[in-house]
């Protein structure tokens, strides 16, 4: 059996398999050798996360995945007093959610590689321009930065956790034009923007030891079938 990969997030990682995704990009580059599982929840924030765990992550895993992506804070860091202050999460328990998320992971697959993303940044004029509820105020529900603040707690979290992270707010804002290049609405990602985010998962993948040239691929390659005879390549 293939060993998995989860990608846990919200809807950036929904909407992770679309043309052009991050996830679909994974997913074409461990073709032969990783199950990319997609569990992505538009919306969700670090509370809801916590609350669905058990469902999300069954207990007749076999094995333990290879790596799970937590990647939450862009809907945590909604401001509370915006359009979309349901999903608002104080800053200090989206770090206390973030520290029983991984400890859940640790607990239920020890030897699983967990791998933080921290929020994008924000455009807000790309916000308001795309509101996804009623704005009677007129304002951006989510600014630049709060989700830097949200950012910044995430990579601390990695550090008091030692998880590898992918500071995406720090990393997208090196790109000039990153506001129109990188967001389509302020938020999601464009394919440039996905781009970005499949790249440094993978080297993070890299970094943990999980590469194409390290895990092992699933059944005989055809450069390995004895034209001869390519039936004993199957008796391995």
């Amino acid at each position: 059996m293939r060993p998995k990969i989860y990608l846990f997030g919200d809807s950036i990682t929904e909407e992770s398999y679309g043309d052009g995704g991050w996830g679909a990009s994974l997913t074409n580059h461990f073709s032969r050798t990783v199950d990319l599982i997609l569990r992505g929840y538009s919306g969700y924030n670090t509370r809801w996360a916590l609350k669905v765990l058990e469902r999300v992550f069954s207990t007749a895993e076999g094995v333990d995945p290879l790596a799970v992506t937590v990647f939450f804070g862009a809907n945590d860091a909604c401001l509370p007093d915006r359009c979309s202050a349901f999903q608002h999460v104080p800053l200090d328990e989206y770090k206390l959610n973030l520290n029983s998320i991984i400890a859940f992971l640790k607990k239920r697959w020890p030897t699983t590689h967990i791998l933080l993303i921290t929020p994008p940044p924000i455009d807000e004029e790309g916000r308001l321009q795309y509101p996804y509820v009623e704005n009677t105020l007129n304002l951006p529900e989510r600014t630049n930065e709060a989700a830097g603040a949200y950012a910044k707690a995430c990579v601390s979290v990695a550090g008091e956790c030692e998880t590898p992270v992918i500071d995406l707010w720090t990393k997208m804002q090196e790109f000039p034009d990153w506001k129109k290049d990188c967001l389509r609405d302020g938020l999601h990602l464009t394919p440039s923007g996905n781009r970005i985010v499949f790249e440094e998962v993978l080297m993070k993948l890299r970094d943990e030891g999980l590469s194409l040239e390290i895990l092992p691929v699933d059944l005989p390659p055809i450069t390995d079938i004895d034209p001869n005879d390519p039936l004993k390549s199957f008796e391995q």
